[in-house]
């Protein structure tokens, strides 16, 4: 190895060692002081959000997992750097770290509920990090290279920099497994038992489902069920520490335990949630059996203002959304404990989120719910909003093709199509397909659970003669709305457009 690649790898072992003390240090302290999560949260707040969307878009419920492997990349290109810019008298590389590390303490006293004393573990790591740098590149072994200028001097530095390079990766992985072991809630998730619902969901018709063609189940499972947020880590929030408060425009402030939820009727609801990053013939969409309790019966505690028009719900990660009061008030919005017979998946928002019928999930589907705070649009914007999405968002009518996929081959003779269509709080009447040129044609529908849920639609074809083939698809609601086919993308308040595809006859 060169001696300027010996000095980039020498950096990269520096932010090894870091990133992994600090990783290690912060299990004592709690998630709060997780430094690698704080950044990769404030990279998420501080990215623009069509770039966000982008992200969302192009990667889907990956996006996550590639924004960590971008930070990682980018904390190793720099430390590279780093690394070759560090010198005897002039450590640069040094105060490279030290800038590093300010930016990540910044980024831990973010974070909601951190303190002072969460920027430790930090700070450790940045000690830590310089002392191995300042090693890996020190005048004893720099002059121990030009004395002995033989393969072993250059085996002996290698050594150094890979044990490093080892202990960083050792000591940050037994810091992330440490951090989620002392902090995870799955016991106190599989301690608990969904109260007896006073009223259970109708129950759902074996014809809501075509037959003779692979379509998605009408109930998602929880493992299947899309997942787009800001969390980076997943909060970990058991059913002691939950609370939430109802105040801001209420007669009197109320703060919920999760035991006062018992005075409470347990309901049980079957709703279809979208995300409004979900592209024509797009995936962000499922649909489930929730249990919980109506927020409408929860907002009455406190005692609603008549002049209030939005309720801006918090997360325990400090994430908003803004959701019109009549959506609350009224209907099946729910304070969601269970999902599909189960107790709330963590990942899903455990112990308690919001679901809202009708409603985009980025105005309406808080998970981690810690807060609602009773306000008015034109005096408090949420998250999205900020960053320019509209402040009201109700589901667009919309459908989708599931069968055949994009390119897919279909043999010659009968074939049964097939896909997905919604209009949440508005229902699907008909969904109509339409064979390359030809005239538009009648679909056949899966029964209809209620109006609040998707819609599964077959339609049988005869393929005849091989060759390239294109299938469309739309939908139209139950107040006589057909879907446009003019296409928009996601921003400001979902995407529109005919949902078409190509296949090939053989």
């Amino acid at each position: 190895m060169t001696t300027l690649g010996a000095r980039a790898a020498g950096g990269v072992a520096a932010a090894a060692v870091a990133v992994g003390v600090a990783q290690l240090v912060g299990a004592a302290f709690g998630p709060q002081a997780d430094v690698r999560t704080a950044v990769g949260s404030a990279v998420i707040q501080l990215t623009p959000g069509p770039v966000k969307e982008w992200a969302i878009q192009t990667f889907g419920t990956a996006d996550k997992l590639v924004l960590s492997v971008a930070v990682l990349l980018v904390i190793a290109a720099l430390a590279a750097v780093a690394g070759i810019l560090e010198g005897p008298r002039r450590p640069l590389g040094s105060a490279m770290i030290v800038a590093a590390g300010a930016l990540g303490c910044a980024a831990v006293l973010s974070r909601a509920g951190a303190t002072a004393v969460d920027t430790i573990p930090t700070l450790v790591g940045v000690v830590c990090g310089i002392a191995a740098l300042r090693l890996v590149i020190s005048r004893r072994l720099r002059d121990r290279e030009a004395a002995e200028d033989s393969p072993d001097a250059g085996r002996r530095r290698s050594l150094v920099t890979l044990g490093l390079l080892a202990a960083g990766a050792v000591s940050g992985v037994a810091g992330v497994v440490i951090t989620r072991l002392a902090s995870s809630v799955s016991g106190d998730r599989s301690a608990f038992a969904l109260p007896r619902v006073s009223q259970p969901a109708a129950p759902i018709p074996d014809t809501v489902q075509p037959k003779d063609v692979a379509l998605p189940s009408f109930v998602t499972s929880n493992e299947d069920f899309y997942r787009i947020d800001t969390a980076l880590t997943v909060p970990q929030l058991s059913r002691e520490a939950w609370q939430l408060r109802i105040h801001g425009m209420v007669d009197r402030e109320v703060t919920l335990r999760f035991s006062d939820l018992d005075r409470f009727d347990p309901v049980e609801r079957v709703v279809t949630l979208t995300c409004v990053s979900n592209p024509v013939g797009g995936e962000l969409i499922s649909n489930a059996v929730w249990t919980g309790y109506r927020v409408a019966d929860l907002l009455a505690e406190a005692g609603v203002d008549a002049g209030s028009d939005m309720v801006l719900s918090t997360s325990v990660d400090g994430w908003t959304a803004g959701t019109p009061v009549e959506a609350l008030t009224s209907g099946d919005a729910l304070l969601a404990i269970g999902m599909n017979g189960q107790p709330l998946p963590i990942e899903h928002g455990y112990p308690a989120r919001l679901v809202v019928p009708g409603l985009y999930g980025y105005v309406s589907a808080t998970k981690w719910l810690v807060d609602l705070e009773l306000t008015r649009f034109d005096r408090a914007e949420a998250y999205w909003t900020k960053l320019g999405w509209a402040p009201r968002g109700p589901i667009k009518t919309e459908s989708r093709i599931d069968v055949p996929r994009a390119g897919q081959d279909v043999p010659a003779g009968p074939v049964t199509f097939g896909g997905v269509a919604w209009a949440q709080h508005r229902g699907v009447r008909t969904v109509e397909v339409q064979i390359d040129d030809g005239d538009w044609q009648q679909a056949t529908l899966g029964a209809s659970y209620s109006n609040d849920t998707w819609r599964l639609w077959s339609f049988d074809w005869q393929a005849a003669g091989p060759g390239f083939h294109k299938i469309t698809v739309r939908a139209t609601d139950n107040t006589g709305y057909t879907q446009t086919p003019d296409r928009a993308d996601p921003v400001p308040d979902g995407a529109t457009g005919w949902h078409s595809i190509t296949f090939k006859v053989t």
